[in-house]
């Protein structure tokens, strides 16, 4: 290995790194609590050695999430061979609610806290790539499940944001700790319940 790959190798090392001790802290700690200098501090390395990879806080943020995106996405991929698209869209609304249960905090950080979005929008980037990814997947269908027939009179993408901010209000109760107060001897399984009987309003919409 020459010098120059050796040197490529240690700063995907060190990269990596940062990464992996941002995402310690930021499961620990949460989003606020989570520092260059903390980060830099776990590692031993100088806060001014993370600058020469990320911008600030919000980029190491940016690039967490995107990691959450794919692990969701990857899960989403069982759905491939539903040919059913309503029976593929439970499918995508059981998953999506599954993931956010299990990883509250990253979930958190996907669609809730602000840092992603922030760097989203001091950047040269046209749009949210990794929502807009999951919207459209979703989006297409909601599509496919129009043309079949079902949801008659109903607009594709009006729906999609419907169906999107209904699971995910419920998901985030959840992870917000709103279930304890108002739904307490039921809050570990009312949202899947509450899922369930979103997919009876579907079914009915549907027919």
């Amino acid at each position: 290995m020459g010098i120059a790959e050796r040197k490529e190798r240690e700063k995907e090392e060190l990269r990596e790194r940062i990464l992996v001790a941002a995402k310690n802290l930021f499961l620990e700690k949460g989003v606020e609590k989570t520092s260059i200098r903390n980060i830099a501090d776990l590692i031993e390395y100088s806060p001014g050695s993370i600058y020469h990879y990320f911008k600030d806080k919000n980029e190491i943020f940016h690039v967490l999430h995107q990691g959450g995106f794919q692990q969701l996405m990857g899960r989403m991929e069982v759905l491939e061979s539903v040919s059913n698209p309503m029976e593929r869209l439970k499918g995508m609304g059981s998953i999506y609610v599954q993931f956010a249960l299990e990883n509250p905090d990253m979930y958190d950080l996907m669609f809730i806290k602000d840092a992603p979005i922030l760097h989203v929008s001091n950047s040269n980037e046209e749009q949210w790539k990794e929502g807009f990814g999951t919207f459209n997947f979703l989006r297409a269908t909601i599509q496919e499940c129009i043309q079949t027939g079902h949801f008659r009179g109903h607009e594709e993408e009006a729906l999609s944001f419907l169906v999107w901010s209904t699971v995910h209000g419920m998901v985030s109760l959840r992870i917000r700790r709103r279930c304890e107060v108002v739904l307490a001897q039921r809050q570990d399984t009312i949202v899947k319940d509450g899922l369930n009987e979103f997919f009876n309003i579907l079914d009915r919409l549907s027919s």
